[in-house]
């Protein structure tokens, strides 16, 4: 079965509390992004993969109050954690999806799972234009999905914090021990190295959900056409990507 799986905690230390700010109608981001997920996926199952700190008691509501399954485990160890919600609700895929990405596409996502399943693959993902995949970027509007058995095997290859923190990491630095599909983006994606949409500190905060408030309903096309036209806004993102390496 695939499944999709939400890393979320409060205990940021760049913003923290930024899953549960008032973003966009007095919700969280994270509570628009269950929303968002549950309307796209109805009949896929949604587990919230967050920690066994008291803090994160709050997003379990969350969780609880929109009928979606959820994961305690370590806060450090992630990829032990996303194994175990994994292993817990009988998830053979996972859709990996970081709760600070307000503006996640969800139609890919439909093309990610046929990917993976009708490629029997380890991992798939969009691909940048230095061959990374799109979780190494700050763009923050695509996910990517991995079979249980490849974080598993990330689990029995190492026991470096690196590689625990940052669950698919292993994966595409040893592309020769995993069946990888890293696929083109769309063309409206070329040249976006200065957009940065994922949501890390309180200026990004700021930035984005003015973005929201202007662009919610919009394609995410549009809004990414939006900003490459816009210096301005081009200019502050590329300081807090200046700021923050992937």
């Amino acid at each position: 079965m695939t499944g999709i799986i939400i890393q979320a905690r409060k205990g940021s230390t760049r913003l923290p509390n930024k899953m549960v700010l008032p973003f966009y109608q007095e919700k969280g981001v994270l509570e628009l992004l269950i929303e968002k997920l549950t309307t796209h996926f109805p009949t896929n199952k949604i587990v919230l993969a967050t920690t066994n700190n008291p803090l994160d008691d709050e997003l379990v509501n969350i969780a609880e109050n929109h009928k979606i399954q959820y994961y305690r485990g370590s806060e450090n160890n992630v990829l032990e954690r996303f194994i175990n919600a994994a292993v817990k609700h009988n998830l053979k895929t996972v859709v990996r999806i970081c709760a600070d990405n307000p503006f996640l596409e969800m139609e890919h996502i439909f093309k990610f799972i046929d990917e993976i399943e009708s490629e029997n693959a380890d991992y798939v993902s969009y691909k940048l234009p230095n061959g990374l995949p799109t979780i190494k970027s700050h763009l923050g509007l695509f996910t990517e999905i991995v079979s249980l058995k490849a974080l598993q095997k990330v689990n029995k290859s190492t026991s470096l914090s690196l590689y625990q923190e940052h669950v698919t990491n292993y994966i595409y630095e040893h592309p020769e021990e995993f069946k990888i599909k890293l696929i083109e983006m769309p063309n409206y994606m070329d040249d976006t190295e200065n957009i940065r949409l994922t949501l890390d500190t309180i200026e990004d905060f700021k930035l984005e959900q003015q973005l929201y408030h202007e662009m919610k309903g919009e394609s995410i096309e549009h809004l990414v056409n939006y900003l490459k036209k816009n210096q301005r806004l081009q200019q502050q993102m590329q300081q807090e990507i200046s700021k923050h390496t992937k």
